[in-house]
């Protein structure tokens, strides 16, 4: 099906002739409105429409463990959005530089969605910051932006999606929104290190906006052959966000925390250090590792992530080969603190920081832990993919694990207990193969099939028999 739409949207896109082989070519830039000595102002354009497919959502566990008949597991919505926009650079005889871009997300999404919202959608301000950037003495460079934009921090793990989704706005699947709804940064750079402090506050939907605000400092240093090492502290300064604990030993449901997040501090070091030339294979060392603190309500947790990524670059289609292993602690049923891990604004896509592909649907990056495998094939340029699989498991039993919490009654000898999260810290084994197809430079077609096979802890809280998940997609992106 992939293969046919793409084939069908080389016929009709106008572009330059090329062998299988090559790479796509560079041809002048259509939105360049205005180039001299002193000016520069461009033309932005984000464009996707995704078909997406759905079958058992959440392993129907709306109707296994809950006995909601009405929630329909089985879903087909299309979604889309178009997001233009316009930048400038006005260059000083001084060597300063003001900049600043101004851009728009609306989004839409025909029919319901997996959480059985749909035909909504909404226009909102993406970007709209104002810049300045000078070089300084002895190689410094100074950067500081006001007003809404994108930022991210590290590689993911905590600082990329200022902006909220889905819902109200649609396009759940795609998440365009990016950018936050104001951010203060202020950067200094020289060559291969570079430092920022920054505040941040987020652009939440209008039916869960919790006022977060967060600040901090980020450091790195980018070696010339793709290693790096970097250190972030975070705090937030602002929030009406709810923490779930769990019930003493276990039993009851889960205490809801107003306000918990409130206060909280996290310390995040990220590195990786990459290995080349030695019978053409190269291999990558990665690891992330976060600590985080609340003194307010007792809180101490962890979370990380080690990865190895080899590429071998002489095999044909240049298949790169990955392992990675990352966990997030959950909140400990017997001890009075608090554990449960937060995992902020991350980002939450297959390639970065999503715990499954499916499950991460239903698992935020708390209480869960995981072991990832992933191959990617290039057998062109122009193609490209990839297979994982993950294998997920909680940290910690009876205690809160996602959106829902688990939270259901269960009988031992004939007498109810109520209980939260799950008795068998088997999740769930999510497969998604992708492939993509490069159609232009500017231009994308993607698809993907996804499965999701309940381990023991599903199973349990589904009393015996949770369904297989599936599910599938198409779309094209267009980015200028």
């Amino acid at each position: 099906m992939c293969g046919l739409v793409a084939a069908m949207l080389v016929s009709v896109m106008p572009v330059s002739a090329q062998t299988p082989n090559e790479q796509p070519r560079e041809t002048r830039d259509p939105m360049l409105f205005h180039k001299s000595a002193q000016l520069t102002v461009r033309g932005h354009l984000r464009f996707g429409v995704n078909a997406v497919t759905e079958t058992n959502l959440f392993w129907d566990l709306a109707e296994s463990a809950t006995g909601n008949a009405i929630f329909d597991p089985d879903a087909e919505w299309l979604e889309s959005y178009v997001g233009p926009g316009v930048s400038f650079e006005r260059r000083l005889s001084s060597g300063s530089t003001f900049f600043g871009k101004v851009s728009l997300i609306a989004s839409y999404t025909a029919g319901t969605d997996a959480f059985d919202t749909g035909d909504t959608g909404r226009v909102t301000l993406e970007e709209g910051h104002l810049g300045y950037r000078k070089l300084l003495k002895n190689e410094w460079r100074l950067e500081a932006t006001l007003g809404p934009r994108a930022f991210k921090l590290g590689t993911g793990m905590f600082i990329v999606n200022g902006g909220s989704d889905g819902f109200e706005r649609g396009a759940l699947k795609f998440g365009p929104r990016e950018a936050w709804e104001n951010a203060g940064v202020l950067q200094l750079s020289r060559r291969q290190f570079k430092g920022a402090v920054f505040y941040l506050d987020a652009n939440e939907l209008s039916s869960n906006d919790t006022g977060n605000r967060l600040g901090g400092f980020d450091l790195r240093w980018d070696g010339e052959t793709g290693g790096y090492a970097g250190f972030t502290s975070l705090h937030v300064i602002e929030s009406e966000a709810v923490y779930p604990r769990a019930g003493e030993g276990g039993q009851g449901p889960p205490i809801i925390l107003a306000g918990a997040r409130e206060g909280l501090n996290t310390l995040n070091f990220y590195g990786r250090a990459k290995r080349f030339k030695r019978n053409a294979v190269n291999l990558a060392l990665a690891a992330d590792l976060a600590y985080q603190w609340n003194g307010e309500n007792d809180l101490e947790a962890w979370g990380g992530r080690v990865k190895a990524e080899l590429t071998l670059a002489d095999l044909r289609w240049r298949p790169i080969l990955a392992y990675s292993y990352q966990l997030f602690t959950g909140d400990d049923p017997d001890t009075s603190g608090l554990e449960r891990f937060d995992p902020l604004y991350y980002d939450g896509s297959p390639s970065a920081w999503a715990t499954g592909s499916k499950s991460a649907m239903v698992f935020i990056n708390s209480n869960v832990q995981s072991h990832n495998l992933s191959v990617k094939l290039t057998p062109t340029p122009r193609d490209i993919a990839t297979l994982r699989y993950a294998h997920l498991r909680a940290h910690e039993l009876l205690s809160p694990i996602q959106f829902g919490q688990a939270t259901r009654v269960e009988f031992s000898d004939g007498l109810p207990t109520v209980i939260t999260g799950v008795t068998d810290a088997h999740l769930s084994d999510d497969f998604f193969i992708e492939y993509t197809r490069i159609i232009t430079s500017s231009i994308f077609l993607t698809c993907g099939l996804s499965v999701s096979n309940p381990g023991e802890g599903i199973e349990r809280a589904a009393g015996g028999d949770a369904d297989i998940w599936t599910g599938g997609f198409i779309n094209v992106v267009i980015n200028y």
